[in-house]
């Protein structure tokens, strides 16, 4: 192997399309950092980064819609605080949220990244000529019959109501009105929260993940980065709270008071046998 040919496999160890660098020069994408610089937002350059082309005004704003109203839930929320327990064990900022990030799981961060799976799967099934509460049933019942009771983006354990859905959804409707989304998914989500009334006999409504997750999915954006997006959200409330944790001081704070002792439920005391 010639010192040329070394020198292309190194360059080309981590190919990328995302950024191109050299002395003086940064691009994303293309456009030259300095160009973007006070042009695009934030919202704007993760959809940039993401898919390789700006989007539009009003893409971008019903992506900032999203991502805005999902930031934090409170030190109810596993994530928010492990991150503000984190901050009590003397590590630096970075430290804490990434702790509360890497909860972020199926259970507790992923019902995003599920439902855009669901109604992927439903608008799928339209494309076969089936009206949206069809394939919501079918996909739906599906989905139960494999996976239990739980559908993600539906319900929540605290909200009767989640009471950031209606202004969503609301967004959602007048992005369809404007012709920036389809509404197909929106469609869907509607219909398998009727499906889920009929077969429960009592309303569950959607929640955050499920209206984020029609957001995400209306404007094209994979599954997978549902949660993606969704950790991006959450990570400012995460540091928020860290921060506000690491200004209050503390140290070596649990889950629970110190004077506040756990349930034992184990053996009763007893006597290390001799013949050990």
């Amino acid at each position: 192997m010639t010192d040329t040919d070394t020198h292309q496999e190194a360059a080309d160890w981590w190919r990328t399309e995302i950024i191109d660098m050299s002395p003086g020069e940064i691009r994303y994408r293309g456009y030259p950092v300095e160009d973007l610089i006070g042009n695009i937002g934030l919202a704007q350059m993760i959809w940039l980064m993401l898919r390789g082309e700006l989007p539009n005004r009003q893409q971008a704003d019903l992506l900032e819609t999203a991502l805005m109203s999902a930031v934090d839930h409170g030190p109810q929320a596993p994530g928010i605080a492990i991150a503000r327990m984190a901050a009590t064990c003397g590590v630096g900022l970075n430290n804490a949220m990434a702790s509360g990030l890497n909860v972020l799981g199926d259970v507790h961060g992923g019902a995003g990244e599920q439902a855009v799976v669901l109604y992927d799967e439903a608008v799928a099934l339209m494309d076969e000529a089936v009206d949206a509460d069809c394939a919501a049933a079918r996909v739906l019942d599906a989905f139960l019959a494999d996976d239990g009771k739980y559908v993600p983006g539906f319900g929540h354990r605290f909200h009767p109501v989640d009471p950031r859905v209606a202004a969503l959804l609301n967004a959602v409707d007048i992005a369809v009105e404007q012709k920036v989304i389809a509404g197909r998914h929106a469609a869907v989500a509607r219909a398998m929260e009727r499906r889920i009334e009929s077969q429960k006999d009592r309303h569950i409504p959607m929640n955050i993940d499920g209206a984020t997750a029609v957001i995400y999915a209306e404007l094209g954006f994979p599954a997978p980065l549902a949660r993606g997006l969704f950790c991006l959200s959450r990570s400012v409330g995460i540091l928020a709270h860290a921060w506000e944790q690491t200004c209050q001081g503390g140290r070596n704070k649990g889950p629970i008071p110190r004077d506040t002792i756990w349930t034992y439920d184990g053996p009763a005391k007893r006597v290390v046998p001799t013949d050990t």
